[in-house]
């Protein structure tokens, strides 16, 4: 005897047919061939189909700041004023982001600015555009452009701003609050790392390491991991929101230290 189909069964229906896997081919492909120039990676980036977030975004966000900077400020992605305007960290983030930076004793001038994922990724709540979290997709997706311009600015020390950029940097997952406060070596970033090669070239090495990966620089940069200023805009409590921000400026100031420490 045919078992009845549940209540439930039958007031689900038929399934819904399964949306198609976003394509999301990467950006290596619309890398340029000069792709040690920080502009011609610029221009190349707004033809970058690499993941599905270009679609609804207003247009490619890429970076801004002197193309020989001892620091690179990496952050998630571009906020709702940055997709609009075309730059990063434009927006009240960006404007704690110079506050910190000044107290910290860098002149926001003399740091160059990107984000992990160069599109805004959103969800529509009537006219508002709000910020929703780029999946590891996307991360891996447009790691190729953070690879070429880190590789083009040469930094001293690059700062991932929170648990996304420090992802994209270090290609593992983080925790900023256990693992801020000090200056990581890309000994401590894995395989998925754009940055992480394999033993150190001292200059003699002309091929790829006994595990595959390309010789590291002795010149690649260190990396200090803190919270995206964004972070602190969400903290109500005036006592927590000012801890929060000096802990920031401590960490950029043992960035700035980490920097200057490696030209001499």
């Amino acid at each position: 005897m045919r078992r009845a189909r549940s209540s439930a069964a039958a007031h689900r229906g038929p399934m819904s047919p399964r949306r198609p896997a976003p394509d999301r081919p990467g950006a290596q492909e619309w890398l340029p061939r000069d792709a040690a120039d920080v502009d011609a990676l610029a221009r190349a980036a707004h033809a970058c189909r690499g993941c599905e977030l270009w679609a609804d975004a207003t247009q490619v966000v890429f970076s801004r700041g002197p193309q020989d900077a001892p620091l690179v400020l990496v952050g998630e992605q571009p906020g709702d004023h940055e997709d609009r305007e075309g730059e990063p960290f434009v927006g009240p983030a960006g404007r704690l982001l110079d506050d910190a930076l000044d107290a910290a004793g860098l002149p926001a001038e003399g740091v160059y600015l990107t984000n992990a994922v160069k599109h805004f990724r959103f969800e529509e709540r009537g006219a508002r555009r709000l910020h929703k979290t780029p999946d590891v997709a996307h991360v891996r997706a447009c790691l190729p452009w953070l690879a070429a311009e880190v590789a083009a600015v040469a930094p001293r020390v690059v700062v991932a701003l929170g648990a996304t950029a420090g992802r994209a940097v270090l290609g593992r997952p983080v925790r900023v609050t256990a693992e801020r406060g000090r200056v990581l070596d890309l000994d401590d970033a894995e395989a998925a790392s754009p940055f992480a090669g394999g033993a150190p070239d001292d200059g003699t090495s002309s091929g790829a390491s006994d595990d595959g990966r390309p010789p590291r620089s002795v010149h690649a940069p260190r990396v200090v991991l803190t919270t995206h200023p964004s972070a602190l805009l969400r903290v109500r409590d005036r006592g927590e929101r000012d801890a929060a921000f000096a802990a920031l400026v401590d960490d950029l100031r043992l960035a700035g230290d980490a920097a200057a420490a490696r030209s001499t």
